[in-house]
């Protein structure tokens, strides 16, 4: 798949995204002109821009290239900006957007991302998210862990206002 890691696909459409999503992990500049012909309107990049081998200027610029949108949402797990998912849905939700592919180092955050939104906003059960998961992310039991804590303690804020 052009040098992209870990390429998977949906073409079950999620409420929320509306559309089939592609998914995968190191995702060269190279790519995108593929990624284009493969359909696919924007990429939404997890990557914090100090991960090795990352440049998003350079990957901003491909992808303009290309006749992509580019979203760039850093996703650092230990340090994770509380609106990230917020801003996930925005992005992934835009009519605009659609097909969009999001990527990572891994897929592994792009599975934990995907399930948590299936869960949460396609009110699939956590089993049947956990196996799109576990197909989407190189390192399924990290993607899986860090979705089930989030999507509990989320439900239980909810709970609480």
């Amino acid at each position: 798949m052009q040098g992209i890691k870990n390429f998977s696909r949906t073409d079950r459409p999620s409420g929320f995204a509306g559309s089939p999503a592609g998914f995968g992990g190191a995702t060269p500049d190279s790519a995108m002109d593929w990624l284009k012909a493969e359909g696919f309107v924007s990429v939404i990049n997890l990557r914090a821009a100090t991960e090795e081998g990352v440049d998003l200027e350079a990957s901003r610029a491909a992808a303009d290239a290309a006749g992509l949108e580019y979203v760039h949402l850093p996703f650092d797990v230990k340090n994770l900006d509380p609106q990230l998912y917020d801003k996930f849905l925005a992005a992934v939700g835009d009519e605009a957007n659609r097909p969009v592919y999001i990527h990572c180092n891994s897929a592994t955050r792009v599975g934990a991302l995907w399930m948590i939104a299936r869960v949460l906003e396609d009110d699939w059960s956590v089993d049947r998210a956990r196996e799109e998961a576990e197909a989407i992310a190189d390192k399924p039991a990290e993607a899986v862990a860090f979705a089930t804590h989030f999507i509990t303690a989320r439900r239980e804020r909810a709970a609480r206002d």
